[in-house]
């Protein structure tokens, strides 16, 4: 079964999930990051995403620029994958493609664990993505133990580009943010992405 068919309630039920809603996670003095003069302009094409309005439109023009600028920021000391095949555990529906992941390790050719951010995009009802999020931050969490690369939380975020919900899994607790931050401002949404790796590597 592939992620995509995941609710809230079905991945809850199948792997004994409890979820914590409402709470931020972020802390209070997370610095905004300035983006460089090249996401701007790339940014500035905004209006034809939502004027599109489809999910490939809006992951190209403002969520896949967006991850690269972490992966620049970040001296290219990660790996972002974007429509990458992350089949782990096909008898626990754990296969299909993730839309982007960033892994710690550099690599750019393979996925190498431990694997830290899954992005799921949405045009629109960002709620309608969180099972399948957390389907695959699941999956993040077992490829990470099997490689023997183990960290301690796993980052998710749904996001239609101009709206992004984040979430965390520790153990088989998940947190969700009942937060839709906005983009733009874009400063917000590289501080958070930027701090959630960071804290990802000093695990």
């Amino acid at each position: 079964m592939p992620y995509s068919q995941f609710t809230l309630s079905k991945v809850k039920e199948d792997f004994n999930l409890s979820t914590v809603e409402g709470t931020r996670f972020f802390p209070s003095n997370i610095e905004l990051v300035s983006p460089s003069p090249r996401l701007m302009g790339i940014l500035e094409e905004i209006p034809w995403a939502i004027a599109v309005d489809t999910e490939k439109a809006r992951s190209e023009v403002i969520i896949n620029p967006v991850l690269l600028e972490v992966r620049r920021i970040l001296n290219q000391k990660i790996s972002l994958f974007s429509g990458e095949e992350f089949n782990v555990d096909v008898g626990a529906g754990l296969n299909g493609v993730c839309d982007f992941l960033i892994s710690l390790s550099p690599e750019q050719l393979v996925v190498e664990a431990p694997a830290v951010i899954i992005v799921e995009a949405k045009k629109s009802d960002l709620k309608s993505g969180i099972g399948q999020c957390i389907a695959e931050m699941i999956a993040a969490q077992k490829f990470n133990q099997a490689k023997n690369k183990p960290i301690t939380t796993i980052y998710g975020t749904v996001s239609s580009g101009t709206q992004w919900r984040f979430l965390k899994l520790e153990e088989k607790t998940v947190t969700i943010d009942l937060t839709d931050y906005p983009l733009p401002p874009v400063e917000q949404i590289l501080g958070f992405l930027v701090w959630m790796v960071k804290g990802s590597g000093e695990q």
